[in-house]
């Protein structure tokens, strides 16, 4: 079964934050980055469910799901019929403790 990857806006927001920052350093490692995410992403039309809940009560354990991307970035997504949504993008290096109050 495939499912449908659908990315928010706000987790397209993220990611457009991170590439931004990036440029800053080097234009060739923001695409790169940008095409790891993307890609990384579309890999969840296959198996969604590959990834573990997340464990923090603020994002209630039983439905949404993280994916460890490039051992720098975190989508958080959930599943809901045939449809993946990733709705945050972190970089594993900032602190998102603000999203959690």
């Amino acid at each position: 079964m495939k499912y449908k990857v659908v990315v928010s806006d706000r987790a397209k927001r993220h990611l457009g934050k991170h590439v931004e920052f990036l440029k800053k350093v080097s234009v060739t490692s923001a695409k790169k980055t940008k095409k790891t995410i993307v890609d990384a992403l579309r890999t969840l039309s296959d198996m969604p469910h590959r990834n573990p809940h997340i464990e923090i009560d603020a994002f209630d354990g039983h439905y949404y799901r993280k994916m460890l991307i490039d051992n720098r970035y975190l989508a958080i997504y959930h599943i809901a019929d045939d449809v993946v949504h990733v709705d945050y993008i972190f970089d594993c290096r900032q602190d998102y403790a603000w999203l959690l109050q």
